[in-house]
């Protein structure tokens, strides 16, 4: 199925039903799971069950048993893993026939009242945390009072969940319905509920939920001043602060073996170690069409890895059982030792831009004058040769195109992916000129207004782009600009991000399909205007106030207008004008996309569905449900 016809045909899924198993069905489960089960360590299936599971149809019904073996870069590489097992009370999971439709997952039910205002969900009866604890409202209370209104956890509300600057509320209905309401009308609310769940601070990031039974005891309005420092000491950190959030050494599932999770696995041996393992949830909350409690496999291994040569080097022998992560070399590789190494590679469809993000917040007062030119971010644009890049870098399959929405979004228009993407040095030199940088040095540098040579460092947060970094910087010379590669640790480059503390990086620019479900990107958070997003979700308390009349301030109003639109087609209407006006700005510069996601899946793993689309939206690999992955175990 091609990447146009898929991605359309999502926008229209219906969002399809929980089917829920019987009470009468007799549940199977894993045989290390029986043997904890006779010893007496661990209640039967039925119980730990909820009285009537999610089931997932899996492709095939699968074999139980199993290590997955994959590979991870360090610790830094957090978001990865996550991916694989991220649950959400809806999600996007994909379909027999790969088009993605908005499931519920350990939710019984949810509805929408007529105006979009409010949200109800009721929990699995008898639904319970991976220590046997049940799961109730009680912990959707204390994610909403204790966690997400707590300003020393979360300082500020981001814009998502705060539509027009009035956060969410919350009202429990009985020990498992509760209803999220809002000030007006939210549209978007589920979509943006399946990308992001309900935010920080952790790191699988569950829906409305957290559990309390266990993280009180680092919450500032349960444990006192010397209980959480107590606390904060016993995991080597600083402050209690720092047990929180997505790298919190308490509630990330990453670092800590003994946080509660709903997630298929949970970890067992966490970062930094030479093998991260993860190992099943007992207590997971879904079976199989025919009543097995999932997950199919009992164990994920994410062995080290230093470096993209490395990495290609376990593929070739044989080593990886199933992962579209960190394969950065050309695709021809993966072909040519598919025999060697007993795998296939299963091709996805990327939505990722591959692209040169402008730091518009730069602290450089000169170079901030410069990229607030058109004429710069316009050159800068035009200067790189998108053809060569792709040719020598992606085995030819990619196309040139722009940070906008690809093809096959209802956002996508044919201008906007093509927006400054032909290779034109000469008319990159002419407007350079125009603005102000006709003067060069001895080497054919240009000149900044301050006499400095016109020089970007371009921080990439891998190996693997060294090689596109290198023919960026040669297309450069060609209009008189110096661009600096430097490959820094993951970890590093997004706390250059975080600091204002970089002039260019080359990042994934993703959340290009359903833009609405996250459109923080494009409105500038965490990439390109990360200050201006800030002043915009702290009400000018924080960060840089953006111009007046500049395009920063006619996103922020476009997305206050359609966060709080009536109807589907007015939000649209907005939506389709905040992408306009973001990729015709050209901040974010767009180098390749919609390419082939090299898949490698061992000839022992099954139900890996080919076609998908990946991206951030659809928690990527979390988008084939990989609970339903099987190993032949003969």
């Amino acid at each position: 199925m091609s990447a146009n016809k898929w991605i359309a045909r999502l926008a229209i899924a219906a969002m399809s039903a929980t089917a829920l198993a019987g009470s009468a069905w007799a549940f199977q489960e894993a045989p290390m799971l029986t043997e904890l089960v006779e010893a007496g360590t661990l209640p039967p299936v039925d119980e730990r069950l909820p009285a009537k599971p999610t089931v997932v149809n899996a492709l095939s019904v699968g074999e139980y048993g199993g290590t997955w073996h994959r590979a991870y870069s360090g610790p830094g590489d957090r978001w990865g893993p996550t991916k694989l097992m991220e649950e959400r009370v809806l999600k996007w999971a994909a379909g027999p026939d790969g088009v993605a439709q908005l499931t519920p997952g350990y939710i019984e039910s949810y509805s929408v009242n007529e105006s979009s205002t409010e949200f109800t969900f009721t929990l699995l009866e008898g639904l319970k945390w991976s220590d046997g604890h049940p799961v109730t409202t009680e912990d959707v209370e204390f994610w909403y009072k204790d966690v997400f209104l707590n300003p020393e956890i979360v300082p500020t509300i981001d814009a998502t969940f705060a539509p027009g600057g009035v956060p969410m509320e919350l009202e429990i209905k009985d020990e498992r319905t509760f209803t999220v309401k809002f000030a007006q009308p939210y549209v978007y609310f589920l979509q943006i509920l399946a990308k992001d769940s309900t935010g920080e601070p952790s790191l699988d990031r569950p829906s409305f939920v957290f559990p309390k039974h266990y993280l009180s005891a680092f919450n500032n309005n349960y444990a006192s001043e010397a209980e959480l420092a107590a606390a904060a000491a016993s995991f080597n950190v600083a402050s209690w602060k720092d047990l929180w959030g997505s790298k919190g050494v308490a509630t990330a599932w990453w670092a800590n073996p003994d946080l509660p999770v709903l997630t298929a696995w949970k970890i067992e041996t966490p970062a930094p170690a030479e093998t991260v393992s993860m190992v099943r949830n007992p207590y997971y909350w879904a079976v199989d069409q025919e009543g097995n409690q999932l997950p199919y496999i009992d164990r994920i291994d994410h062995r080290l890895f230093q470096d993209p040569q490395t990495l290609a080097l376990m593929v070739a022998q044989g080593q990886i059982d199933a992962q579209d992560r960190g394969m950065s070399q050309p695709f021809d590789f993966y072909k040519e030792n598919e025999e060697r190494g007993n795998y296939q590679v299963v091709p996805w469809l990327g939505s990722t831009v591959w692209s040169m993000v402008l730091n518009m917040n730069t602290t450089d007062e000169v170079l901030n004058a410069l990229y607030a030119d058109e004429n710069v971010r316009h050159a800068l644009s035009i200067g790189v040769d998108r053809e060569l890049v792709i040719e020598l870098t992606q085995s030819g399959l990619a196309k040139p195109i722009q940070a906008a929405p690809v093809s096959g979004s209802p956002y996508y228009q044919e201008d906007l992916a093509s927006h400054w993407t032909e290779y034109d040095p000469d008319m990159a030199n002419e407007l350079l000129d125009a603005a102000g940088l006709a003067e060069r040095d001895s080497e054919g540098f240009r000149l900044r207004p301050d006499g400095k040579r016109m020089t970007l460092v371009v921080e990439a947060g891998d190996m693997a782009h060294a090689k596109t970094l290198e023919l960026l910087a040669e297309t450069y010379v060609e209009i008189g600009v110096e661009l600096l590669p430097r490959i820094i640790d993951r970890t590093q480059l997004d706390t250059n991000r975080a600091n204002n503390a970089f002039d260019m990086q080359y990042i994934a620019f993703d959340r290009l399909t359903y833009v609405p479900a996250d459109p923080r990107v494009m409105m500038g958070n965490d990439t390109y205007a990360a200050q201006h997003y800030v002043w915009y979700t702290t009400n000018g308390e924080s960060g840089i106030e953006p111009p007046e009349g500049s395009d920063f301030r006619t996103m922020f109003d476009l997305w206050d207008v359609a966060s709080s639109a009536g109807t589907i087609e007015e939000a649209d209407a907005a939506m389709a004008k905040l992408i306009r006006t973001f990729v015709e700005g050209g901040y974010v510069i767009g180098v390749h996309g919609e390419g082939t996601v090299v898949n490698v899946v061992s000839n022992k793993m099954h139900n890996v569905q080919p076609g998908l689309v990946m991206d951030d939206i659809f928690r990527e690999v979390g988008l084939s449900r990989t609970q339903q992955y099987w190993l032949d175990q003969n």
